[in-house]
């Protein structure tokens, strides 16, 4: 895959709990419509995904489910131990 480049301005870095040498950056690519999540380990990039931004919504609404749905497990787990 291809060495690694500068972030651009609309992106971000986030970095695996398994270590920082493995990475996920989010870019934004206004001119062609379209979200780039891409794998990275170190500076080389293992693998990449194009998600058009009419399915951004959708990936947004499933990421805060899993979230409002951790935070309830989560406080679940408090009261039983508790």
């Amino acid at each position: 895959m291809a060495a690694l480049r500068p972030l651009p301005a609309t992106g971000e870095v986030f970095f695996d709990t398994r270590g920082a040498n493995r990475a996920l950056r989010v870019t934004w690519h206004f001119d062609s419509d379209l979200v780039n999540l891409s794998l990275w380990s170190g500076n080389v990039c293992t693998g990449s995904f194009r998600l058009p931004v009419e399915q951004v919504p959708d990936l947004i609404e499933l990421l805060q489910t899993g979230l409002r749905t951790s935070e309830v497990v989560a406080t679940s787990r408090r009261h039983q131990a508790g």
